[in-house]
């Protein structure tokens, strides 16, 4: 592959020159960008075509790549750095506690806080302290569609800020709890590198001793959500929806609950992403009527 080598900086200015393959997409290290050439222009280097990476699976935070399942081998390991050049590499073992504390193996380099952003919000992490689910992504979407300017929203479980955020910039006052000290210092972060620090009540805690409804909307974004589900009921009123997460099938343990509390309600479920063998994870959406 013939390519040319330039300095980062000029980069974004290439876009109309006609000498730049534009089915290819540049490789980036350090100062430099290594572009592709058209054929027919000159070049400074003709350099062997990169193979396609087939190693393990990697979410990329930052400079920072999470691995997941089978610990990689040697080789495995020497090939993802000289794929992604990261900064470090950590092998997430499992989460533990009702706080979902990542329980990670350093493979390389220092852990460290990284900066990224996804679906246009910006989030600081330090992936070795914090968990932060991708998969969410399109549920997040999903929520910021349906916010109405102007409402309530209370966050139970506000983590980093993955729905919090995705509220207050869909035009929500939100209240934000959350139980774990050092992702509140996070949330505390993002809400501010967003722009939405004024709109956003942080309580670090027990999501239960500080709900103050009723609210407009309830976002209960965790697993073991339905063991609130009694509490967040109590700070609801008509027309106050609720979304509740969970594994598997658990629309009549909801259904149970919520005839037991004598509302009139709507129900439907979505799905979020696979959990298991036939097992997903869903949220189901409550409104009360």
């Amino acid at each position: 592959m013939k390519i040319r080598k330039i300095s980062m900086n000029r980069l974004p200015k290439l876009g109309s020159e006609p000498w730049v393959d534009q089915t290819r997409r540049p490789y980036c290290h350090g100062e430099y960008a290594y572009v592709p050439v058209r054929v027919g222009f000159s070049f400074d280097l003709d350099l062997p075509e990169r193979k396609p990476y087939t190693g393990p699976g990697y979410q990329q935070l930052g400079d920072t790549l999470l691995l997941h399942g089978a610990v990689p081998t040697k080789s495995q390991l020497q090939n993802l750095i000289a794929w992604k050049h990261p900064a470090c590499i950590l092998h997430l073992n499992h989460h533990d506690g009702v706080m979902r504390l990542p329980d990670v193996s350093i493979l390389y380099g220092i852990p460290h806080d990284v900066t990224f952003r996804e679906i246009g919000i910006i989030y600081t992490i330090n992936p070795a302290k914090i968990m932060f689910s991708q998969g969410n992504r399109v549920e997040k979407q999903r929520i910021r569609s349906l916010i109405r300017p102007g409402e309530t929203v209370a966050d139970m479980f506000a983590g980093i800020g993955y729905f919090t955020l995705s509220a207050a910039i869909a035009g929500a006052r939100v209240h934000a709890m959350e139980i774990n000290p050092v992702s509140c210092a996070y949330l505390r972060k993002n809400t501010e590198t967003n722009g939405v620090a004024d709109v956003i009540t942080i309580d670090c805690g027990d999501c239960t001793t500080h709900l103050d409804g009723p609210y407009d909307r309830i976002l209960m974004g965790h697993f073991d959500a339905l063991d609130f589900f009694t509490t967040a009921l109590s700070h609801a009123e008509s027309g106050t929806f609720l979304h509740v997460h969970g594994i598997g099938n658990r629309t009549k343990d909801i259904e149970d609950i919520l005839q037991g509390a004598d509302f009139r309600y709507s129900l439907s479920e979505h799905r979020v992403k696979k959990y298991a063998n036939h097992t997903w994870h869903c949220v189901w959406d409550v409104e009360l009527k």
